[in-house]
């Protein structure tokens, strides 16, 4: 019912656009007219031009992607996922606000970083400085440099292998091994996190059951009582100033 509703209305507007349309046709009013089309260039620097905003509209398609894979934000919402279940609300805070501070978490984690391309490559290539590629080279170098601070040895000497590549140097790393070797690392690292704090909430878990138990209140679910427990607890402990500080302190 709900997708016969939503056609329905589309049909509607498409009728009131199509009124719109004929009624100011007929008072004469201009209508604008868009088109798409490939025309001749006048010179090379035009099709050069074209051809830099495409790449340009390609890379922010693929902004998330980058961001998500690239950055702090993996671990960052992990371990804000794994508190939620460990505390007992995985709905409390909801999803837009966990993904909200993270992503602004990622970009305080990431300001050191993206200075420095904004210093090095961005400002340099607007001033006409040095060129695309080496603007790119420079900005690729310092998201290369956080990326295999984050990384385990471990992790990138396996797909070393998985490549048959022998590395003398971290400079002979390329990016087809170090983001998923990054990706790899950024997991481990946040599940090693969640479980930290899986603890202190299990154990108030178990104190819960077992009071509950020896008072004989079988019927009442153990949840009920350990979870404004659990709240107590990490209110009293200052807990998201705690997990924000340990979080940010872990890439600094």
């Amino acid at each position: 019912m709900n997708t016969l509703r939503w056609i329905a209305i589309l049909f509607l507007l498409l009728l009131a656009a199509c009124a719109f349309a004929q009624q100011a046709a007929s008072a004469g009013v201009d209508v604008p007219n868009i088109k798409l089309g490939i025309d001749k260039a006048h010179n090379p620097g035009e099709v050069a031009s074209s051809l830099q905003i495409l790449a340009l509209l390609t890379i922010l398609s693929l902004a998330p992607a980058l961001l998500m894979m690239t950055t702090a934000f993996t671990r960052i919402v992990i371990v804000f996922s794994f508190l939620r279940t460990a505390i007992g609300t995985p709905t409390i805070p909801p999803n837009q606000v966990v993904i909200g501070l993270s992503l602004f978490l990622t970009f305080f984690v990431m300001a050191p970083t993206y200075d420095k391309i904004n210093q090095n490559a961005l400002q340099p290539y607007m001033a006409k400085k040095i060129g695309f590629d080496e603007a790119k080279q420079k900005a690729w170098s310092e998201i290369r440099g956080f990326m295999l601070a984050q990384t385990y040895r471990k992790d990138l000497n396996m797909f070393g292998h998985l490549a048959k590549k022998q590395y003398k140097n971290e400079n002979d790393v390329g990016w087809q091994e170090l983001i998923p070797a990054f990706i790899l690392s950024e997991l481990k690292t946040a599940f090693i996190i969640g479980f930290y704090i899986f603890i202190p909430f299990l154990v108030i878990d178990f104190v819960v059951a077992s009071t509950l138990m020896s008072m004989g209140m079988m019927m009442m679910p153990p949840t009920v009582v350990a979870l404004p427990a659990k709240l107590l607890v990490f209110l009293l402990a200052d807990g998201w100033s705690v997990l924000t500080n340990a979080l940010v302190g872990g890439f600094r």
